[in-house]
C-alpha cells in the first residue's frame, strides 16, 4: 500500500515538472518570435528608407525643370510624400532601435534636400540662360520713334529775355493773375476816368478785383516789399478784352523796372539798345517816339529797324523799315510816392515787350491767334 501512494507522488510531480517545463519553453519561443519580427520590421523599413533615397536622388538629379523638380520634393518629402508615411512605420519598432532608424531618416532627409536644391540652382540658372538667349536683343536695330515735346515759342522768347537781362543784374519776380483794382490801376496813376478801366478793355471779377491787365502790379509789389535799388522782371500772363488777327484776349508781357538813384533817360536807352542787339542781333537802327503812359515820365514808344528786311521794307513792318517793340520811360513820381518811396531821392525807368509781339518780330509770324491753337505743324517749327 504504501508503495502504491509513494508511486503516485512520484508519478504527480513529475507530471507538474512537465507542465512548468513545458510552458517556460513556450514562453521562450513566443519571446523569440517577437523579437524576430521586431527585427524583421527595422530591416524592412531601413530597407525601404534606402530604397526611397536612392530612387528621388535619381529623379531629381534627372529633373528637367524647376516644376517637376518641385513636384519631386512634394512626391517625396511633403507631409503625403513616401519619406514622410514611411518615418510613421517608426512606432512599430522597439524603443532601443528608434533612435537609430529616426537618424537615419534624418540624414536621408538632408542628403534629399541638398540635392534638392542644388538642381535647384542648376535650374535656375539653366532658365535664364535660356530665356537671355531666347530674348537677345539685336542692338543693331533702331529703336522706336519717340515723339519729343518742345518749348512753346512763348517760353523761348521769355527765357531768352530774361537771360539777356539777367546778365545786366536783373531778376524775376511774380504777382497773382487777379489783382486788386489798386495795384493795377490807381497806385500807377490810371485816373478813374482813364480809357483802359472801360468793361470793354478790362475783365472785371468784381467791383475791387480785376485780371490784370499787365504785369505793373509786380512792380508794384516790388517797390512796396522790397527796399531800392532793385532791377527787376515781371514776365507772366496779362488780359484784355480785344480779339483779332494781332490781338489776343490773353496774352504775355514782360516788363522791366530799375529803381536806383540819379537814373535818366540815357540809361534807359542804353538798356533797351544792349537788349536789342542781343535779342534781334546787331546792326539794328533804335529810335524813342515821344509818347504818354500815366506811370512814367517823360514815357516813348521803342522802335528799331525791322530785323526781317533790315529796314528796308517789307510786309511785315508794312514797307516802313520800322516796327515797334514796346514801351518806356522814366517812373512817374507819383507812382513812386504811392508805393511808398521818395522822388527826391529815389528814381527809375520802366520798359515793357509784348512776348508774342516779340516773337512774331523776331520769326516772322504772321497771326497772333497761332500761339494759342496748339497746332503741331506751327509748334514744330520751334
Amino acid at each position: 500500500m504504501k508503495c502504491r501512494v509513494g508511486a503516485a507522488v512520484d508519478t504527480f510531480h513529475n507530471l507538474v515538472v512537465l507542465v512548468f517545463t513545458d510552458k517556460i519553453i513556450h514562453n521562450t519561443r513566443m519571446s523569440n518570435d517577437k523579437n524576430d519580427n521586431k527585427n524583421a520590421d527595422k530591416s524592412a523599413i531601413v530597407q525601404s528608407a534606402q530604397d526611397i533615397e536612392a530612387q528621388a536622388a535619381a529623379e531629381i538629379t534627372k529633373a528637367p525643370s524647376s516644376r517637376e523638380l518641385y513636384d519631386l520634393k512634394t512626391k517625396y518629402l511633403g507631409k503625403q510624400g513616401s519619406l514622410s508615411l514611411l518615418m510613421r512605420e517608426l512606432g512599430k519598432l522597439g524603443s532601443a532601435d528608434r533612435p537609430g532608424v529616426g537618424q537615419l531618416f534624418n540624414d536621408i532627409k538632408k542628403r534629399l534636400e541638398v540635392a534638392y536644391a542644388q538642381r535647384e540652382n542648376e535650374l535656375k540658372a539653366s532658365e535664364i540662360n535660356a530665356a537671355i538667349a531666347r530674348e537677345r536683343l539685336d542692338l543693331t536695330l533702331p529703336g522706336p520713334h519717340l515723339d519729343l515735346g518742345a518749348a512753346h515759342p512763348v517760353s523761348i522768347v521769355i527765357r531768352e529775355i530774361v537771360e539777356i537781362l539777367g546778365r545786366i543784374g536783373y531778376s524775376v519776380r511774380q504777382g497773382p493773375l487777379i489783382e486788386t483794382d489798386r495795384n493795377n490801376f490807381t497806385a500807377l496813376n490810371i485816373p478813374e476816368d482813364h480809357p483802359s478801366r472801360d468793361l470793354q478793355d478790362t475783365f472785371y471779377i468784381d467791383d475791387r478785383h480785376v485780371l490784370r491787365t499787365h504785369t505793373s502790379p509786380v512792380q508794384v509789389r516790388t517797390m512796396e516789399n522790397e527796399k531800392p535799388p532793385r532791377r527787376v522782371l515781371a514776365p507772366g500772363s496779362v488780359f484784355r478784352c480785344d480779339s483779332d488777327a494781332s490781338h489776343a484776349p490773353h496774352f504775355h508781357q514782360i516788363e522791366g523796372l530799375l529803381i536806383d538813384r540819379k537814373v535818366s533817360m540815357a540809361d534807359l536807352r542804353g538798356t533797351i539798345s544792349y537788349f536789342v542787339d542781343e535779342f534781334f542781333g546787331p546792326g539794328l537802327k533804335k529810335r524813342f517816339r515821344p509818347s504818354f503812359f500815366p506811370f512814367t515820365e517823360p514815357s516813348a514808344e521803342v522802335d528799331c529797324s525791322c530785323p526781317i528786311c533790315r529796314g528796308n521794307g517789307c510786309r511785315l513792318c508794312k514797307q516802313s523799315g520800322w516796327i515797334e517793340i514796346g514801351g518806356s520811360g522814366l517812373v512817374n513820381p507819383k507812382v513812386l510816392a504811392n508805393c511808398g518811396l521818395d522822388p527826391e531821392e529815389w528814381q527809375g525807368f520802366a520798359f515793357g515787350f509784348g512776348i508774342e509781339r516779340m516773337a512774331i518780330i523776331k520769326y516772322a509770324i504772321d497771326d497772333i491767334r497761332l500761339f494759342s491753337e496748339n497746332d503741331l505743324r506751327f509748334l514744330r517749327q520751334f
